[in-house]
């Protein structure tokens, strides 16, 4: 027989009898603290109550019948603090005797001849319980059955024992050089080949700049290395470093100028997202830092020197993640909601009360946090913003006044509270309210929104969103501009984990600007190649770009690839 096969079976007696002989021991510590032992041979009456007959020494087990229910005793109670014992006693073992007048006498001084006999009545019991547990445990034949095929399987079972080796040893190596224990990282490179052209003799920006020629075909990139460190498991700390294509002018980085839609129509969301998401020179840049914690199971709390407003509100499942699904910026998010974007820093709250459909998120962001003086260059803020402020953005010693004098630091005059109420009652629907409120240059704004989607089917859904804002003392006065677009989403077309899209948009209505407005449409297919790999072919139309009724249409192609690890 197997020394193996021997050994389980040893286990399990072993496992067998230790269970019931706990009910043995449980019986020998009730009997002692119930019936404490004497040394006299005979037994006193004087403290014991005269209803219960006091017994010779050699009648102490002969008058005492087996009974099978401990409700066969008349003086047991279920309030007696041996009640349970009792019962188990009685019932599980059968080897608890009581008195012919139906009684078990607890209060009565027993004989140590009197607790011999009831342990060896247990201990008769247990020896039954086993026999009867053990007869057809394992037979023979399987026995047998079992050492011929571990003979015939032996060289299988080496090899498997050599694998679980070998990979014990490459976990122990693992293990002493791993990065860190608390940290993982993720990457992902964007690569995207953009084209496009636009009919009549030029283009006529926001801002009166004219484009007179169509741009180039051009490749651009953004490539970002992820650093998750969570101490609890329920918090993170996360530091971003990216860098990707772009240039600078008058020494300030302009992201979105090197694709084709960027270059035509900078300012009124046409711009791709990740190309400018935040501007970038071909330096390595730290994106994002903060920390997120809950100190509860409701509430999280995020704070940071360089977080993004948008990363934690204003989510939609159809249009959010340039990188996923729409590409420019009209679609990612509501365009006038977010006037302070990248570099700037502060802090977030996610409230989900009781995990239900409601919840509450706030944030407080400033631009350029890390400045206790004022700001010698405009930073942290949307590409719009320079269409309304143009003064803040002219460089020193050209075209009149000076920029404007801004203050940095944490409460600075660029900063942004934004609040939003989200209801979704399931995973079919959402809706969610938002409030924009604060400074930019000084200058006060209030923007208001609302975000939805609806899933119709498990893969086709509609979503929208719109905005209205308030923008004070702009080079054309006071405004108030409008938002909107709309679109229609479908998921596993064509192939498993694919995502599809169109959308239609007005990124700012505005009649104070130009003579007309702007019409965004975009349509996308992301096809997974991998779970790693994701290739997307992305075309986009802009009619009136700039709000310029003279400008002819521009369609632009793009072709996105995005590696991620």
């Amino acid at each position: 027989m197997s020394k193996k096969v021997v050994f389980v079976i040893k286990i399990y007696q072993k496992i067998l009898t230790d269970s019931i002989v706990q009910g043995v021991s449980l019986l020998s510590l009730l009997l002692l603290v119930t019936y404490p032992a004497r040394a006299q041979t005979t037994v006193s009456t004087t403290d014991t109550p005269e209803s219960f007959p006091q017994p010779k020494i050699e009648e102490s087990t002969s008058g005492m019948s087996q009974v099978t229910n401990v409700n066969q005793l008349t003086d047991i109670q279920v309030t007696d603090w041996a009640f349970v014992a009792l019962q188990s006693l009685v019932e599980r073992y059968g080897c608890i005797a009581g008195y012919p007048n139906s009684t078990f006498g607890g209060n009565r001084v027993m004989t140590r001849y009197e607790f011999a006999a009831g342990l060896n009545t247990c201990l008769n019991r247990v020896n039954e319980l086993i026999a009867t547990a053990t007869t057809d445990l394992v037979k023979k034949q399987d026995l047998a059955t079992l050492q011929k095929l571990q003979e015939q399987f032996a060289a299988e079972l080496a090899t498997l024992r050599g694998r679980v080796d070998t990979l014990e040893a490459h976990t122990s190596e693992l293990e002493a050089n791993q990065f860190s224990t608390t940290t993982k990282l993720q990457g992902q490179v964007i690569i995207s080949a953009t084209a496009g052209a636009y009919d009549g003799n030029r283009i006529t920006d926001a801002t009166g700049q004219q484009r007179i020629t169509n741009p180039n075909p051009t490749i651009v990139y953004r490539a970002g290395i992820d650093l998750n460190t969570s101490f609890k498991g329920t918090d993170l700390l996360k530091l971003r470093l990216e860098t990707g294509s772009g240039f600078s002018e008058n020494g300030r980085p302009l992201g979105g100028r090197d694709n084709t839609s960027g270059f035509l129509e900078p300012y009124f969301g046409s711009t791709l997202d990740y190309s400018i998401n935040p501007p970038t020179n071909q330096n390595i840049d730290i994106s994002r830092v903060y920390y997120s914690f809950k100190p509860t199971k409701d509430l999280m709390v995020v704070i940071g020197p360089a977080l993004q407003t948008s990363d934690f509100l204003d989510f939609n499942s159809y249009a959010k993640l340039s990188f996923l699904d729409f590409s420019t910026q009209a679609f990612v998010n509501n365009y006038i909601l977010f006037p302070v974007t990248l570099p700037s820093g502060g802090a977030v709250i996610d409230w989900k009360p009781g995990g239900g459909a409601l919840s509450v998120r706030a944030a407080y962001t400033a631009a350029d946090v890390a400045n206790p003086g004022n700001q010698t260059q405009p930073t942290g803020v949307a590409p719009f913003i320079e269409v309304l402020y143009p003064g803040n953005f002219r460089p020193p010693g050209v075209g009149g006044a000076p920029s404007s004098v801004v203050s940095g630091g944490l409460f600075s005059g660029t900063y942004q509270g934004t609040v939003e109420l989200e209801y979704a009652p399931s995973r079919s629907f959402a809706l969610r309210l938002e409030y924009g409120g604060g400074e930019v240059f000084n200058k006060h704004f209030d923007v208001i929104g609302a975000n939805v989607e609806f899933t119709l089917s498990q893969k086709f859904g509609i979503f929208g969103r719109y905005g209205y804002a308030s923008y004070n003392d702009t080079a054309f006065g006071d405004i108030k501009p409008n938002y909107w677009m709309g679109g229609i989403g479908m998921r596993d077309l064509f192939t498993r984990g694919a995502l599809a899209g169109i959308a239609v948009g007005q990124p700012f209505i505005a009649n104070e600007i130009g003579n007309s407005t702007q019409t965004n449409f975009e349509a996308f297919y992301n096809y997974p190649f991998s779970r790693n790999i994701q290739i997307t072919p992305t075309i986009q139309v802009i009619n009136n770009a700039g709000n310029q009724e003279s400008n002819g249409t521009i369609v632009t192609g793009t072709l996105r690839t995005v590696f991620s690890f």
